[in-house]
């Protein structure tokens, strides 16, 4: 059984205690938060605090950006592995700190979550097996800056290269039935900005990022992912590939979801399919959990298997930073129209 406990107790936290709840092999010991509250698993003001009480082998930091980069430098500096909300820190002279502070420690994980969720993870593993060829362009239409720069790198199989960023803005009416808060009850429509960006980044390769204000809770814009590859390409849920020189095919990802009609076997995601192939199954059928609850499930399990030497590292702190400092690019770019230059290998050497 692996302990962790959260700093924080923000919008994200509470994401972490409900799921370990449900995990055989990780348990949440406590949280630390500024506002005692109640909460179903035990509060303390401090690290120090929480420590006297449990012995944890890893820490979750679910704070804001400002306060986190002090958080993990806290950690690392007790020996204990961290897996940080994104970013890890904001700006890029937070993000280069932060790296040089504890980057050669090898201790923090990221907890970006979206390539894990049921299908970007099942896309993204028949995209590996060669389902597009080799993959040239990515286009993400779906959420913000660095989670959407994580995905556009996993699907081109882009590490620390460095890109050309160029991008616009451009605003235009949109009624937002829904926020973070859940369903507004605002039927007029207001300015919403679009962000296009495209990152250059050489050998064949580039993406394109697309995001309206709130897309991530506004259901009246899609989330699209396109994926283009020499031998065909992925549209959302759409294959097309060249299977020979007079072939074509189009295939597409089902879904198979329990509980519907007359399918009583339990409530949930079983697997995720291309044709035949199953590229993505549910290790927690019985949990009843969101997509974004079963992508948390698998970084938890997959930080408790690294913690304890019997797995690959989750979602090292490289890459967490990468994605900010190409995210900050796009912003930077937008913001200036200049096209802007990034090397994240240098920034962090």
């Amino acid at each position: 059984m692996s302990s962790f406990a959260i700093v924080g107790s923000g919008f994200r936290s509470s994401i972490y205690w409900e799921v370990a709840a449900g995990l055989a092999g990780v348990d949440c010991v406590g949280v630390v938060t500024r506002r005692p509250r109640a909460l179903p698993v035990p509060a303390y003001d401090s690290v120090g605090a929480l420590l006297r009480d449990h012995k944890v082998d890893f820490v979750v930091t679910s704070t804001t950006p400002a306060v986190t980069p002090h958080l993990i430098a806290e950690s690392v500096g007790r020996g204990l592995p961290v897996l940080t909300e994104t970013p890890p820190a904001w700006s890029a002279d937070e993000i280069v700190d932060l790296w040089h502070t504890v980057g050669a420690a090898q201790l923090v994980q990221v907890a970006e979550q979206y390539h894990l969720m049921p299908l970007h993870a099942a896309r993204l593993a028949a995209v590996r097996a060669g389902a597009v060829g080799r993959v040239g362009q990515v286009h993400v239409s779906s959420t913000q800056l660095y989670h959407a720069v994580s995905l556009l790198r996993r699907f081109l199989g882009v590490g620390l290269e460095g890109a050309t960023i160029r991008a616009g803005r451009f605003a235009a009416p949109l009624v937002n039935p829904l926020d973070r808060g859940g369903w507004t009850g605002d039927l007029e429509p207001h300015d919403a900005t679009t962000t296009l960006a495209t990152l250059d980044f050489g050998a064949g390769r580039s993406g394109v990022y697309d995001f309206t204000d709130n897309q991530t809770r506004n259901l009246l814009r899609t989330r699209r992912l396109l994926v283009r590859g020499s031998h065909g390409e992925l549209s959302d849920e759409t294959v097309v590939h060249l299977v020979d020189a007079t072939t074509i095919t189009r295939t597409t990802f089902s879904r198979r979801q329990t509980g519907h009609d007359l399918d009583l076997n339990g409530y949930a995601t079983d697997h995720i399919a291309l044709g035949d192939q199953v590229y993505w199954r549910n290790a927690w059928p019985h949990a009843r959990w969101t997509d974004d609850e079963l992508a948390i499930a698998a970084l938890l399990t997959r930080m408790a298997a690294w913690v304890d030497g019997e797995g690959p590292e989750p979602y090292p702190l490289v890459e967490g930073c990468t994605d900010q400092l190409l995210a900050l690019a796009i912003t930077e770019a937008a913001e200036t129209g200049r096209a802007v230059r990034v090397e994240p290998a240098t920034v962090l050497a």
